[in-house]
């Protein structure tokens, strides 16, 4: 693959450093200047310098990958990083950051491909052949999911948490930098759009979105999204030197850097149970995916991250999300602050709550066989509900799917018929059915 630079002894500081602001100068130890992007840190001599203007259609220098690899593992190392507590990548060369990110991109996809990864044409690991593998490591050891299909918006300006505080269900006004929440974008009759992480930073509010929810200019391009989740997450955080953030609240979130180049990692998986999120500029991902392997995590492609969501319940837009059910149906309690004001669905949120309006309620099913999305559910010949989900069950041998269930049916334990297909009412970890205490 093309490289950036003749000489591979100066790699692990310019491909680590390439993502940080290139007009930042020397106070950021990389700097944009003469018609020269040069990236390291000032003082040790690593730099890398992309020649003139005249040069940047020349051919690069081709490096192979096993060079790169190399110094994936014994370079890794987290440090306070040289930014201003923001995850803000941006180059004044436009032509140098996206070459790093097709570069970048290339190098972690052949990584992947190695560990047998299965890749669409939009980018996204459906699997490393192991999902059966991967769904046992994130419920009993630990996984590592690239999300970085989902979108990623950064907030920015005086207004942005009154803003986001008067657009969703979250209490922003609150909140400070290093913290992060849950929270639920709903129509005015609190209809369910989309469910969101947000992480507050110093200079903007990012938020994590679902795959295919964002149309507007975004960070989802700049970055790589990782999820580690499993019950041994804390140990391979230990591993990584990372134990200041373990046992910290949902949300919070703490900003390293690789070789000076920005990563942020926030306490929450995306799934229910122990985990972390990883945001990091492309030019490392490669490095720190390795990494995160070679630490114990099992690689688990989109595939197996749809079937685990399923399996623990978690609702998804065109799903469990849709202007048929509301954001309490939806089982997402813990999203809402009663004491925060006005927001675009407060109001119906409000009396559903006071006057215990929740008709029906998301629940888990243990089917016995597939069924299709969208089929009914049936208790003695009566429609209850409808199934939003399904997928095959944690033994391979049976099924598993979500649906909404009306309350006077009855909840975990009742048996159901889907379309011929009998089944079993169970609960399900990612959502609550209160309000927090």
């Amino acid at each position: 693959m093309a490289a950036l630079l003749a000489n591979s002894a100066v790699l692990g500081s310019t491909v680590a450093a390439s993502a940080a602001s290139c007009s930042d100068h020397e106070s950021r130890g990389y700097g944009f200047r003469n018609g020269h992007c040069k990236v390291g840190r000032f003082g040790r001599g690593n730099y890398l310098s992309i020649g003139g203007r005249d040069n940047f259609s020349s051919p690069w220098p081709r490096l192979s990958r096993d060079s790169m690899r190399s110094l994936a593992v014994s370079s890794f190392e987290l440090m306070p990083p040289p930014i201003d507590n923001d995850l803000h990548v941006s180059c004044g060369a436009d032509l140098i950051w996206d070459s790093l990110v097709m570069i970048m991109d290339s190098f972690l996809k052949e990584i992947m491909r190695d560990e047998g990864a299965e890749i669409d044409d939009n980018g996204v690991v459906m699997t490393f052949g192991n999902d059966d593998e991967a769904i046992a490591a994130a419920e009993q050891g630990v996984a590592v999911v690239d999300m970085s299909n989902y979108g990623r918006l950064r907030v920015t300006g005086d207004d942005r948490l009154h803003f986001l505080h008067n657009q969703s269900t979250a209490d922003f006004k609150t909140m400070k930098a290093s913290q992060g929440c849950y929270t639920v974008f709903t129509t005015p009759t609190a209809r369910t759009i989309d469910l969101a992480k947000a992480w507050v930073m110093t200079n903007s509010v990012i938020l994590v979105l679902s795959p295919n929810k964002v149309e507007i200019e975004d960070i989802t391009d700049k970055t790589y999204l990782f999820s580690i989740t499993g019950p041994s997450s804390d140990e391979l955080l230990r591993k990584l030197n990372l134990e200041e953030i373990i046992g910290k609240p949902f949300g919070t979130h703490l900003h390293y850097a690789v070789e000076g180049t920005p990563v942020t990692i926030a306490v929450g998986s995306g799934y229910a149970g122990e985990g972390y999120s990883m945001l990091l500029s492309t030019s490392t991902a490669g490095f720190v995916w390795e990494t995160l392997l070679k630490s114990g995590a099992v690689p688990m492609g989109a595939t197996a991250a749809e079937r685990l969501r399923v399996l623990q319940g978690k609702p998804a837009p065109g799903s469990e999300l849709t202007d048929d059910y509301n954001v309490l149906e939806a089982g997402l309690w813990r999203t809402i602050s009663l004491t925060k004001g006005c927001y675009i669905g407060q109001e119906t949120i409000a009396k559903l709550i006071t006057y215990n309006g929740v008709k029906q309620e998301l629940w888990g099913i243990e089917l016995e066989a597939a069924v299709t999305p969208g089929t009914p559910i049936m208790v003695d010949g009566q429609k209850v509900g409808k199934l939003t989900s399904c997928t095959i069950g944690r033994d391979n041998s049976k099924y598993f799917g979500l649906g909404y269930i009306k309350n006077k049916a009855g909840g975990a334990g009742i048996q159901v018929d889907v379309a011929g297909v009998s089944g079993t009412v169970v609960d399900i970890p990612f959502i609550t059915r209160s309000l927090p205490e």
